[in-house]
């Protein structure tokens, strides 16, 4: 009796996934994006260029991930 191993292979966790993952740095793009046009917070502008370009990052590091 053998058993068959080919649907026994283990999902990626949650933070190795390609498509969860380019979700969010997407959101985080267009938060960073919201942050830096609004008139009203200075604190959420200051921090609006490091938040888009850590999306950014993110989105190029992720997108090499397997499907």
């Amino acid at each position: 009796m053998t058993m068959d191993t080919t649907h026994l292979r283990k999902k990626r966790p949650f933070f190795f996934r390609r498509g969860p993952m380019e979700n969010i740095a997407t959101a985080l793009i267009a938060v960073g994006f919201l942050m830096l046009f609004q008139p009203f917070a200075l604190a959420l502008y200051t921090y609006s260029l490091v938040t888009l370009l850590a999306g950014t990052v993110m989105f190029m590091i992720v997108s090499k991930f397997p499907e």
